[in-house]
């Protein structure tokens, strides 16, 4: 896995708060609530003795807590949320629009402009997607909808 998606530290902040760093250097800070809220497998983690058992695992792919199979979160999920949290565009969401749109990395990249090595790059989580790449994306997609 990518070093933008391996994790070297956690620390926790009660009541669920989850502060992360990655081999890439990057710091985030992700808010499990709404998570665990979203999943009924999850909803043990708003407990503040069983958040409190946040640690490492998969060689820093994920983040466990208790050692617990069923609560267990994806590396790459935890720094697309936090970015989402804060504000911007994770590489989800280009993953997401080209599903949703049925479209191809060259098609992709024409819509809105881009190379297909950046779009790349985004897609993958190499490089941040920025705001005007997202907002492209939802331009591209409202101009669609006003043409069917």
């Amino acid at each position: 896995m990518s070093k933008q998606f391996t994790l070297t530290s956690i620390l926790t902040e009660q009541p669920s708060i989850l502060h992360m760093q990655f081999a890439d250097g990057q710091r985030f800070v992700v808010d499990i609530a709404p998570i665990a809220r979203a999943y009924k497998s999850l909803t043990r983690l708003e407990e503040p003795a069983v958040f409190a058992l946040a640690s490492i695992a998969d060689g820093g792919q994920a983040v466990s807590w208790g050692g617990d199979d069923d609560l267990e979160l994806a590396a790459d999920n935890l720094r697309a949320r936090a970015i989402e949290q804060a504000g911007g565009f994770s590489h989800e969401f280009i993953w997401n629009w080209m599903l949703a749109h049925r479209l191809t990395l060259d098609d992709a990249a024409r819509a809105i402009g881009v190379s297909r090595r950046m779009l790349a790059y985004y897609r993958s989580g190499q490089k941040s997607v920025p705001r005007t790449v997202a907002l492209a994306c939802i331009g591209w997609e409202t101009g669609k909808q006003r043409v069917a």
